[in-house]
This record gives structure tokens, sequence and C-alpha cells, in this order.
């Protein structure tokens, strides 16, 4: 969850949106990825790829123009597989989204690896947030968090673990596969929070970006998952972000102290499988993909949201789903921009990015927000109602890869 730094009020609906933000440019990414275990492995380089997803062997080659991107930052495609990833100077830590790279090493996400990544990109906020009462509803009872019945692929198959590397190491976040309209049936976009791929104003994008569907599928122990296979924990694959999307707005005012980016706090990533193309999509593994709603019933007309994630801060460690269902009412953080959903829920930190649930317009379950921000207490949780900007966040990826 992302700590915001509240200063006002918010609006009341969709009508009342402001033109500008109707129409704000959104931040998009370019990734590339490369097969590379040991040092004997070459990246191929001679000729260009359509696409990760067209590379039969699952070796993908890297086209010219984001070779010398690459160069242009310093940057050697050889050493940074090999470990200068690491390197989270300022001039390394990539901000511009044009600049995001995510090349596959594979094998990073060993199972040693994946269980160690406990740590959230965030702090708590204060419990009692202050804002207009006409657009601030009463701070929710606190709603304990309930596990997933196992395996987890029942109970919520497009729900998995988003990890990935910061400037303090493996860090963890929630997401959720989601339906893509240019590739129907056959879906590769996951859908995040925005500080689950990208720090903000004050950073840039994390690295080694991969989701993991059901993760830890059959619910084990700590002490179980010391000694479990990569298939045990990741019974579905690793999934490798080779585009992602967040808003302008995200990126601009989004802070770990502060800003007011949280309204905005939302990514969606294409993703690609780590040991190459194997024919089936994500939505196809998993047999799974929400729909996403962008129109969403006004906060008094839901009846209910449910929540669900990998809450990794205690008293939690981050290595079980768990999930909780409210009445949402209504957080505001700013007096010029949308109101937030908020309902009581006991998750923690690493629950973020995971998926809201509700009847969308159609009384069908539906993607409708995800979580964003949550206080010390671990007694609720705020995400972004989504409009306009995140569905040209959502559009402009399904695009990208449409007939892919």
């Amino acid at each position: 969850m992302r700590p915001i730094r509240p200063t006002g009020t918010a609006r009341r609906g969709r009508g009342a949106r402001r033109p500008a933000l109707a129409a704000a440019a959104l931040a998009a990414v370019l990734t590339f990825t490369a097969t590379a275990c040991g040092p004997e492995e070459d990246v191929p380089s001679d000729k260009a790829s359509d696409s990760a997803a067209g590379a039969s062997d699952g070796k993908i080659t890297i086209p010219e123009d984001l070779k010398d991107r690459l160069k242009e930052h310093g940057i050697d495609v050889e050493k940074w597989r090999d470990g200068a990833w690491k390197n989270w100077d300022q001039d390394k830590w990539l901000r511009e989204a044009k600049d995001y790279i995510n090349p596959i090493i594979e094998d990073l996400w060993n199972p040693d690896r994946m269980r160690e990544a406990e740590k959230p990109p965030e702090n708590p906020v204060d419990n009692d947030i202050p804002g207009d009462e006409g657009v601030t509803d009463p701070t929710p009872a606190p709603v304990e968090a309930a596990a997933l019945g196992t395996p987890y692929h029942d109970d919520a198959p497009a729900s998995g673990k988003l990890l990935f590397d910061g400037p303090k190491g493996p860090m963890v976040c929630s997401a959720t596969v989601v339906q893509d309209p240019a590739n129907p049936g056959r879906s590769n976009m996951v859908w995040t929070a925005g500080h689950c791929v990208h720090a903000g104003k004050d950073g840039g994008w994390y690295r080694n970006i991969v989701f993991v569907p059901s993760y830890n599928d059959a619910g084990l122990s700590a002490a179980e998952l010391e000694t479990a296979s990569k298939e045990q924990i990741a019974p579905y694959g690793l999934w490798w972000g080779q585009w992602a999307q967040t808003s302008d707005q995200w990126i601009a005012q989004g802070a770990a102290t502060g800003g007011q980016g949280a309204p905005y706090d939302f990514a969606v990533l294409q993703v690609t499988p780590e040991k190459g193309a194997s024919g089936a999509s994500l939505e196809e593994t998993v047999g799974a993909a929400l729909p996403v709603e962008f129109d969403a019933p006004a906060v008094p007309e839901i009846e209910s949201m449910t929540a669900t994630g990998y809450p990794a801060a205690p008293p939690f460690d981050g290595q079980r789903a768990l999930r909780c269902t409210d009445r949402p009412g209504r957080l505001s953080l700013s007096e010029n921009e949308p109101t937030m959903y908020r309902i009581g829920c006991t998750m923690t930190g690493g629950s973020s990015g995971g998926g809201w649930v509700a009847k969308g317009r159609d009384g069908e379950p539906a993607l409708v927000s995800n979580t964003s921000i949550g206080p010390v207490t671990a007694g609720w949780l705020a995400g972004p109602r989504l409009g306009p900007e995140a569905e040209g966040v959502y559009e402009a990826v399904s695009e990208k890869y449409a007939g892919r």
C-alpha cells in the first residue's frame, strides 16, 4: 500500500472530472527481453524480432534502436543481465517511460528468491485522513482478512503475486489477469498498482518485474516453502513484463512519503513467459481473466467489493493469499482529484495492486479498482475509482499488442 499526504476534497462522480484530466497524456514503457542464464549464452543481435511472443526458441533479439538507447544511458546488456541491474545510481534508475527496460534473466527468480521477497514498496498512512466531509465518508470498521481456499487457483484463478527489484532488494505486490479486448480469450495483460512498477516522482521504474499466477497455490506454510520446488511456488510459471504503462499523474505526483498520485495509482502490463513462448497465452494458461469496469456504479449503489492480495507486512509474511469483502465508502485526498473507494480490511503492505472485484453495470463480476493505500493500523484499504485515465492506459496497452 502506498502512503499519500491528503490535502482536501475531490469530485463526487464521473461527470465532475476536469476536462484536462480526461485528456491527460499516458506514460508508456518500452521493454525488451533476452534469455540469459550463463556466460556461454549470447543475446542474439543480428536479427530483428517482431515480438517477444514470436520467438520459437525462447531467444529474443534486441532491436537496434533499443540497443542504441541503452548505450545512451551507459548500459551494457550483457553486464546488465549479469548483475549491473543492481546499480541504482540516479542516472541508472531510469525514470522516463521510454527508457524502461526489463530483460528476462532466466532463473533469477528461483524458489529462495521468490520466497524471500517480502518487502512491500511502501509505508502506511495515518489511520485518520482529514478531508471534506462532503465527499469523505466515515472511516470504515476493520474487516478481518480471510484466507482463500486452496488451491488458490480454484478460488481466484486470475489473482497472483508481482515480484520485482528495487534499491533495497526484492519487493512484492499483488496483481490480476484481465481481459484483452484486442485478443479475446488470449490475454497476456495484468493489472496492478502504479507504485508496483514505478517509484513515482522521486524515482524510476522497478526492475525484473514478474507476475506469478496463483503463487503458492497449495497455501504451504513458511516451513514447507523452504523446501518447495519452483513448480510448487509458481505452478503456472513466471511471466515477465515486456510492456508496462501507468498514468502520467502517478509518475509526476506519486511518492513514498507524500503526493497526490493515489487516485491514479494503477498500471497495466503485457507479459510473456520466462521460458519462451509456448503458444498458450496467460489467460489460456490460468483459465481466467477479469473484465475491467471503467464506469462502475456510484458508491451508494455498490453493495460490496472484494479485495484480494498477498499481504507481506506484519503480521503477514507475503506467502498466503487473503481477501476482504466490505461495502465501500469514499475517500478524498485533494479537492481537484477523483475520490477513491475505501473498504474495511486488515491486509497490509504487499496487498497493493491486488484487484477489487464488484458487480459491474451488467451485473457480472468485474475488476473495478486495485489496492493503493492503507493505514498503520491496517484497518482499511483504499483504491482508485477507474475512469478515463485508467481506460486510456488499458486500451493503449491492449492496442500495442493487438493481433500478437
